[in-house]
């Protein structure tokens, strides 16, 4: 009965009836009304969790370039003029080194016989500038000989302050640049020559102990290895196991222990998987430790249980009468299964798969275990090579110590989130576009 049915039947009840409905009426407001609170406190601190990340990794996607006159000429490249693109390539970083910091001398107005000032100078540039000047010069070898403005990258001690992470008004002494450097960099930017420019470093670059040259080039690789191998291995195998014991396996107790175990296999901590692969795939079969093989395959037997699980669910879904009438016109068991029951199922196994899935990309516990926590500088061409994944890059840039890795720590977490968001959004559509109600 609704509340104003209830109100007009209470006439025809005793007084104490009444208040009895009264008061479980009023039972049932207070919990809608706790409900819609703690729902609200839930979006509050999401959002705050959010706002935190949001705000704190935007600025990890930019980076503090100073605008220099750089005189590219060959004598002090130490080419000849018209040299290739794989000559420039050549050309030492010493040599470059010093032409952008003689470049940034001049434009800070440092004389030549003031050599305790121009080291530190010296400070205010990136110590990648030598490959960023040997790129432009391979890209276009025609500027040989002439002088160019080029953005060169700023010192990782000096992006903090021009982002406004760190309070200028602390003491010289607590501070990583001193006086003198503040003003070339408040001097810069009255100039027009120091800006903030998107953080190409960011996606092309793998690890590195300067925060400005530092990237997540190898941990999106290593993750994408990572990704391939779990949905070769989990799939295949755990649809298989599924559909066996969904419509095949025998009902006895050897089966309720296998359906038992995987229930609570489902439920182990993650780091457990990581010491199984540490002692099975690395000490027993000897494959490379720090390798996405070795990930991929730890990670695949964490993510057997949920396929397993959701294709059972999945299959189970599907109305009996659908192999019951392929079996009445005479399909075999197993082409009743495979033919009529897997296809329609399917939608449910692919949202478990892409569930799982997401689950193992945000994985770190595990990949710890095996190793996969060394630096590497390197992108790697297959799953052999030593690698890193996502979650383990900004695990270890969580702990360095310098100001520009916390913004690129939240940048990096703002990427994985896309990815597992995005992965999370393909689960919900295929749901949505292939569910079938019966």
């Amino acid at each position: 009965m609704t509340e104003g049915t209830t109100k007009a039947a209470s006439y025809f009840l005793s007084e104490a009836s009444a208040r009895l409905v009264r008061k479980r009426y009023a039972a049932e407001k207070r919990f809608r009304f706790y409900g819609m609170f703690m729902i609200g406190v839930a979006l509050l601190f999401l959002g705050i969790l959010f706002y935190t990340i949001i705000s704190g990794g935007v600025q990890g996607f930019t980076a503090t370039h100073i605008k220099v006159q750089v005189p590219l000429t060959a004598e002090a490249l130490g080419v000849e003029q018209g040299a290739t693109p794989e000559q420039l390539r050549e050309i030492t970083g010493f040599k470059l080194t010093r032409i952008a910091r003689n470049a940034l001398y001049a434009q800070l107005g440092i004389s030549d016989a003031e050599r305790p000032v121009k080291m530190r100078a010296d400070k205010m540039l990136s110590h990648g500038v030598d490959t960023q000047l040997r790129e432009i010069l391979a890209d276009d070898p025609s500027i040989v000989g002439s002088t160019v403005d080029v953005w060169l990258l700023a010192h990782g001690s000096v992006d903090p302050f021009v982002k406004g992470q760190i309070d200028r008004d602390l003491p010289e002494e607590q501070r990583l640049i001193d006086n003198r450097q503040l003003a070339w960099i408040d001097q810069l930017e009255k100039d027009g020559r120091m800006a903030l420019k998107f953080n190409a470093n960011l996606f092309s670059n793998g690890a590195s102990a300067d925060p400005e040259l530092a990237g997540i080039a190898v941990g999106l690789v290593g993750s994408l290895f990572i990704m391939l191998l779990v949905v070769a291995a989990a799939l295949p195998i755990g649809v298989g196991a599924a559909v066996y014991l969904e419509e095949f396996a025998p009902r006895n107790r050897f089966t309720d222990l296998v359906e038992v175990n995987i229930n609570n296999l489902a439920a182990v901590p993650s780091i457990v998987f990581g010491i199984l692969g540490l002692a099975i795939f690395i000490n027993f079969m000897h494959l490379p430790r720090s390798a996405p093989i070795v990930g991929g395959l730890v990670l695949s037997l964490m993510t057997l249980p949920t396929v397993i699980i959701a294709t059972r669910a999945a299959l189970g879904a599907v109305p009996p009468s659908i192999k019951e009438a392929a079996l009445g016109v005479g399909a075999s068991k197993m082409q009743a299964v495979f033919h009529h029951v897997l296809p329609l199922a399917m939608p449910g196994i692919l949202t478990g798969l892409i569930i799982g899935l997401a689950r193992a990309l945000g994985e770190t516990a595990p990949l710890i275990m095996i190793g996969m926590v060394a630096a590497v500088f390197e992108v790697p061409s297959n799953p052999f090579e030593p690698a890193t994944a996502l979650p383990v890059q900004i695990y270890m840039w969580a702990g360095m110590p310098e100001r520009g890795f916390v913004a690129l720590t939240s940048a990096a977490i703002i990427i994985l989130l896309v990815f597992l968001l995005t992965m999370n959004a393909t689960a919900v559509v295929l749901r949505k576009r292939f569910e079938r109600r019966w």
